[in-house]
Order: structure tokens, then C-alpha cells, then sequence
């Protein structure tokens, strides 16, 4: 299992809403590498880890991204299953391998998503050869053992924080667990502009309007409204120039289409889904 480093190209402008994430994340991961001497004259350790839990959709990987981008550091991103294996020993090896490429590209983002899955509760599972326990307690020696990590921050995503083992949730290990809730009004309003950014939307799209109708919607299901709104005007066009090749100057996507999208099945399907949940 081969760990690829990167930057990531997601910007700040590229997250709708979530001011206050923003500005909680920008002081715990760039004011480290912008203001070292600040810090260092305060006696301020950065923070060794940060958790960000929230509803699924709600942006937390696109979060991790643009922290990432926005402070230039490398970044290495992880699937919290991919780690596993049934073999004995290689899962834990998984682990080193993933710090020790860390410390080799610091400063450096280690983002593990869906980490529940890789240091569950203790005790959890009795017929897996301890596998679980083993690979928590290798987190811990590599998040806050002997060997200092340095220049390593370690972000973690999950939408099941009571599944984590208690020991990771310690100050000096997850300093900060960052909660990003469903947006809200305003929240939306930015979201639905940046996924119209550069789409042919018609002079009777209000959306502001959409933003309200779209009460109760995550990111994602924002995301899904306006791919399925610009696909109803693709279709639209396409079944209007018959045989002849399409004309794209008469591409719009009007307010039309994005009433079809907001009662599409797939947004009373999320909706419902998230009134389970909760």
C-alpha cells in the first residue's frame, strides 16, 4: 500500500459557509508555520491532532483539503479501512509507514478519513485477532510516543466519534475535536454559488430562494441539486435539436430545472435519512 503525497488544489473560496471552521482551522494549522516566533515567544505548542466530526456530506474531507492548500504544507490523505489487513503485523506496519512518509515530507497534513474505522473502542472485536487493539495502540506510540512528531499534524474525519477509543480524544494527542454542522441559510446561499460558478444559469434563477427552499440539505446534497438541475437543461436541449447537432448557445439552466431537482427522490432520500439519524 503505497502512501502518495500532495497539495491539494481546494481553496478556501471553494467552501461555502463554515466561517467559523475557517477561522478555528486557519489559527491552529497556519499560525503555527506563519507566526513560528509568535508561538515560540508565547511558549504555545501547536496542536498535535484535530477531529472533525459532523453528518455525512456536511464538507469535512473538502475541509482537510483546503486547509491543507491554504497553508502550503504537503499533504498525505488515508482511508481509515485501507490500513487493515488480515495479515498479523500488517496493518501496524501500515501505520509507520504512513508517519514515518509524514516525517520525511514535514511540514506535512496526515488527513485519515473515516478513522473510526481504524482505532475503534477497545475490546470491540473479539474474533479479529486483536487486530484493532494492535493498530490503536501503534497510532498512539506514532501520535504521541517516545519519538516527538514534529511538523506532523494529524487530521481525523468521522461521522461516529463514539466509536473512537477514548485514549485518542486526550488533550496532546486530538487536541481540538471540530464539529461542522448542515449549513444553515446563509451557509447554503454560499454553497449553491460556488456550485453554480460557472455554469449558464437563466436571469429567473433566485438563489436565494433556492437557498431557503434547500432547508435541512448537506454540501453534498447541494452538490447533487445542481448537477441534476444542469443535467435537466442538457437533456432539454439535446431532445430539442432532434437530429441536428445540439445548440449550445441556448444552454440554460432555469428555475425550472432546479425545482425538478430539489424534489427529485434523492433529496427526500438524504432528508429522510438525516431525520433518522438525528
Amino acid at each position: 500500500r503505497e502512501v502518495f503525497v500532495e497539495v491539494p488544489d481546494v481553496a478556501w473560496s471553494d467552501v461555502g459557509g463554515l466561517s467559523d471552521i475557517k477561522t478555528r482551522l486557519e489559527e491552529a494549522v497556519e499560525w503555527p508555520l506563519k507566526h513560528a516566533n509568535l508561538f515560540k515567544k508565547a511558549a504555545v505548542r501547536p496542536p498535535k491532532g484535530i477531529l472533525l466530526t459532523g453528518p455525512p456530506g456536511c464538507g469535512k474531507t473538502l475541509v482537510a483539503k483546503a486547509v491543507a492548500n491554504e497553508s502550503g504544507v504537503n499533504f498525505i490523505s488515508v482511508k481509515g479501512p485501507s490500513l487493515l489487513s488480515k495479515y498479523v503485523g500488517e496493518s501496524e506496519k501500515g501505520v509507520r509507514a504512513t508517519f514515518r512518509k509524514a516525517r520525511q515530507a514535514a511540514p506535512c497534513i496526515v488527513f485519515f478519513d473515516e478513522i473510526d474505522a481504524l482505532i475503534p473502542v477497545r475490546g470491540g472485536g473479539g474474533s479479529d485477532a486483536h487486530v484493532a487493539d494492535r493498530v490503536l495502540a501503534q497510532f498512539l506510540a506514532e501520535l504521541d510516543g517516545i519519538e516527538e512528531l514534529k511538523g506532523v499534524l494529524v487530521l481525523g474525519a468521522t461521522n461516529r466519534p463514539d466509536m473512537l477509543d477514548p485514549a485518542v480524544l486526550r488533550p496532546g494527542r486530538f487536541d481540538a475535536v471540530v464539529d461542522i454542522p448542515p449549513p444553515d441559510e446563509p451557509g447554503r446561499l454560499e454553497i449553491f454559488k460556488v456550485h453554480l460558478r460557472g455554469k449558464p444559469v437563466a436571469v429567473d434563477v433566485d438563489v436565494s430562494k433556492l437557498a431557503s427552499q434547500a432547508n435541512g440539505l448537506t454540501g453534498a446534497d447541494i452538490a447533487g441539486v445542481c448537477q441534476r438541475a444542469a443535467l435537466s437543461a442538457v437533456r432539454r436541449v439535446v431532445a430539442a435539436s432532434g437530429d441536428k447537432p445540439p445548440d449550445e448557445a441556448s444552454l440554460r439552466i432555469t428555475a425550472r430545472d432546479f425545482r425538478a431537482a430539489l424534489t427529485d427522490p434523492a433529496s427526500t432520500r438524504a432528508e429522510g435519512w438525516r431525520g433518522v439519524a438525528r
